[in-house]
């Protein structure tokens, strides 16, 4: 072989050697960086297992405590309470006239005694830092009579459901026994006319048109939002 080529081969092997230490120095950089996103992953993983876990074992002790206040008071106000901590009051023929968005007496007599007692578990400081909302929703059946077709009688539902939970909301928060709480309910309660979007169905699963028409109020907790911040960091 003559010096030239020789020389040239040396080159190329030099040059070899030097790509694969690089490779070789590359794939520890990623090995380490996966080892170390894996630590991340599993950590937050972990957190967020954590955070079920707790709001979980706080919505059911708010249920519980739910459930031992209004349990004789749920068959006479036509009323149930969902595991979920929706709190539904089924009964159209006390909530409203048909058509009409204002309490009937009844219904503003239920909500005196029960709201100012919802009011009271809540906000115990066992509660209420991890309440995100109190949703007040407001549900109709899915018919109009004389509306011009499903979207009409949609369109005319949702006007009606809005103004039934405004008509709610502006009772409660008239409340004499909630005065102490008029800041906290400003931050925190919401009125949510729904139309039918959520109709209730028998087992047939036919709709209910008498269940479907409700006012329900409903607890939501920041377990959601606590877990999109640790996402966040993850991401």
């Amino acid at each position: 072989m003559h010096e030239n080529e020789l020389e040239q081969s040396r080159d190329q092997e030099g040059h070899w050697v030097a790509v694969s230490d690089l490779m070789a120095g590359l794939m520890m950089i990623f090995m380490l960086i996966s080892v170390v996103f894996m630590v991340d992953v599993e950590t937050e993983r972990n957190r967020i297992q954590d955070v079920a876990i707790l709001y979980d074992h706080l919505r059911q002790e708010l249920y519980k405590d739910l459930q031992e206040e209004f349990a004789d008071d749920l068959p006479k106000w036509g009323a149930e309470l969902d595991k979920d901590l929706s709190f539904r009051f089924n009964d159209s023929e006390i909530l409203f006239d048909n058509g009409k968005s204002e309490l009937k007496q009844q219904f503003k007599t239920i909500l005196g005694d029960f709201f100012p007692r919802y009011m009271r578990i809540i906000t115990q400081e066992a509660y209420h830092d991890d309440i995100l909302e109190i949703r007040i929703e407001g549900h109709t059946s899915s018919g109009w009579l004389g509306a011009y077709d499903e979207d009409d009688a949609y369109i005319r539902n949702m006007d009606l459901s809005q103004a039934r939970t405004r008509s709610t909301l502006g009772f409660v928060m008239g409340l004499d026994e909630v005065k102490q709480n008029k800041g906290w309910l400003k931050q925190y309660l919401t009125a949510n006319g729904l139309s039918s979007a959520k109709v209730v169905r028998d087992a047939s699963g036919n709709e209910d048109p008498e269940r479907s028409r409700r006012v329900e109020f409903k607890v939501r907790t920041d377990a959601d939002s606590r877990i999109a911040t640790i996402l966040d960091q993850v991401l």
